[in-house]
C-alpha cells in the first residue's frame, strides 16, 4: 500500500479493507503513521469497517471478518483435497494408539481414512468423528458428552472438558482455525479454544491439518504456540517458502 500524505476517510477505508484482505489484519499504529493521520482517525475507520460486518476490531487494530458455515456445509468445500489431507494425516497413526480428534469436517476425513484392525482408541467431541469409525474392526470409540453446537460440530463447554482432562492420549488432532509459523494456532471460540487446549495437553504429539484458508485466516483466540506443534499436514502445492518457516520453527510438515 502506497503511503499518502492525505486522503479522504472513505478512502482509507478502502485501502484499509484492501490491507485486511491481503493480510487478514491491520494494526492501528501502523496505519497511522502511514497514512500520516491520528490513531483515532484510524479507529474511526475500523469502527466504520466493523459496522458495516467488514472486520471485527481487536485490541490495537482489526481482523478481517471471517464467515464460518456450519459443518454441514463444510463437508462439502474442498471435499477431495480434505480426502488426501485425511490420508496423510493417517499415515501418521500407529498400531495401538489413543486419538483425540476434534471436531471439524477435515478431521471427519482423517477419521474415515483411519486403517481398520490397528487396535486404534478414537476420542472425539463430535459424532460425525465417532460415526466415522462406529461399527469398524480394530476401532473403541469414546464420545464425549456435552452441549453440541452446530457450528463447531462438536460439544463443548464444562463437561466435555472435564471428561478429556480425564484421558492421556498419544497423538491429538485439534480442528485448525487458523495457524500461524510465528505464533502458533488460532481459534475463534474462547470455549473451544480451552477445549484444543486441554486435548493438547493430555497427548504426547500434536497433528494440525490445513487446508490452505487456514494458513492465511486471522482468529480470534490464541490456543497454543508453535512449539506445541508436532507435525502440519498440508496441500502438496503449498509454497515453499510458507513450509519452510514451519520447518524452522521445529515442525515437522507433511504434504
Amino acid at each position: 500500500m502506497m503511503t499518502l500524505d492525505t486522503t479522504l476517510p472513505r478512502e482509507r477505508q478502502q485501502l484499509i479493507l484492501e490491507r485486511l484482505q491481503r493480510e487478514g489484519k491491520v494494526v492501528a499504529a501502523d496505519l497511522a503513521q502511514e497514512f500520516r493521520v491520528s490513531e483515532d482517525s484510524i479507529r474511526r475507520d475500523l469502527r466504520d469497517l466493523a459496522a458495516q460486518g467488514l472486520c471485527r476490531r481487536v485490541y490495537g487494530g482489526a481482523l478481517l471478518s471471517q464467515h464460518v458455515a456450519p459443518l454441514g456445509e463444510r463437508h462439502n468445500e474442498r471435499a477431495e483435497l480434505k480426502r488426501t489431507l485425511g490420508r496423510v494425516a493417517a499415515a501418521l497413526v500407529e498400531k495401538g494408539q489413543i486419538l483425540f480428534i476434534d471436531a471439524g469436517s477435515t478431521n471427519t476425513a482423517l477419521a474415515k481414512a483411519l486403517p481398520d484392525n490397528h487396535d486404534l482408541t478414537v476420542v472425539t467431541n463430535a459424532p460425525d468423528v465417532a460415526l466415522a469409525v462406529l461399527g469398524r474392526p480394530g476401532f473403541e470409540v469414546i464420545l464425549l458428552g456435552g452441549k453440541l453446537d452446530p457450528f463447531i460440530g462438536g460439544a463443548i463447554g464444562s463437561r466435555t472438558l472435564r471428561q478429556a482432562q480425564d484421558i492421556r492420549a498419544d497423538l491429538c488432532f485439534p480442528g485448525v482455525c487458523s495457524i500461524d509459523p510465528s505464533t502458533g494456532l488460532w481459534t475463534y471460540d474462547e470455549e473451544e479454544t480451552v477445549f484444543k487446549q486441554a486435548i493438547i495437553e493430555a497427548s504426547g504429539e500434536t497433528v494440525a491439518i490445513a487446508t490452505p484458508d487456514k494458513l492465511v485466516a486471522s482468529a480470534t483466540h490464541h490456543t497454543v504456540p508453535i512449539t506445541a506443534i508436532t507435525h502440519l499436514v498440508v496441500a502438496a502445492d503449498t509454497d515453499e517458502g510458507i513450509l519452510r518457516r514451519y520447518r524452522e520453527a521445529g515442525v515437522a510438515v507433511h504434504a
